[in-house]
């Protein structure tokens, strides 16, 4: 016995088109999300290169540094007996200024303050104090604060900064215990 023409076995032209469509259109988006991945891949590494650069000439300063112990150095080592009391902060993780891409600054730090006393000021005004922080962070770059003055400035300006809205003593000093860019 025949089979009738209309069978369900049979694909009519109209369900072959609208395969075949549905297979296109799988194909180009494939395409757009390799060519994305390729292009984020391309643009993120061209960003690294100025970074390991920096890393590159930050570790040959370092050793210079090692090499020959300068004076100031010297005084900086007779200091550490004289360091007064510590007040740890908690970590901040900050957008930097760029242009070029997103780089982020990870930093830990203690203040040294000239009294006991100031640590209660401290607590009080604590979330002013961090607000303070992330503003002179963030308002940095890459190029400002990967050199050894470019902390130190922003470790003045962050003390400065500090120093004019505290009312009892003063800070003293700030250390980075964490300095990670990324």
């Amino acid at each position: 016995m025949a089979e009738p023409a209309n069978s369900s076995h049979e694909n009519t032209p109209v369900e072959k088109k609208s395969n075949m469509l549905m297979i296109i259109i799988i194909i180009v988006l494939i395409l757009i999300i390799l060519l994305g991945a390729v292009g984020f891949l391309l643009m993120s590494s061209e960003e690294e290169a100025p970074v390991a650069e920096a890393h590159k000439a930050q570790e040959k300063s370092i050793a210079k540094e090692k090499k020959s112990p300068s004076n100031s150095e010297m005084d900086e080592s007779r200091k550490l007996s004289d360091i007064g009391i510590l007040y740890p902060l908690d970590t901040f993780t900050v957008n930097l200024k760029s242009d070029a891409g997103s780089r982020y600054l990870k930093v830990t730090m203690s203040l040294e303050l000239e009294g006991p006393e100031l640590s209660l000021e401290l607590d009080g005004k604590a979330a002013v104090i961090r607000d303070r922080i992330i503003r002179i962070l963030t308002s940095k770059s890459l190029e400002e604060i990967s050199s050894k003055k470019g902390k130190q400035k922003v470790s003045d300006q962050i003390m400065d900064t500090l120093n004019a809205m505290i009312g009892d003593g003063q800070v003293k000093g700030i250390y980075f215990t964490e300095f990670v860019i990324q």
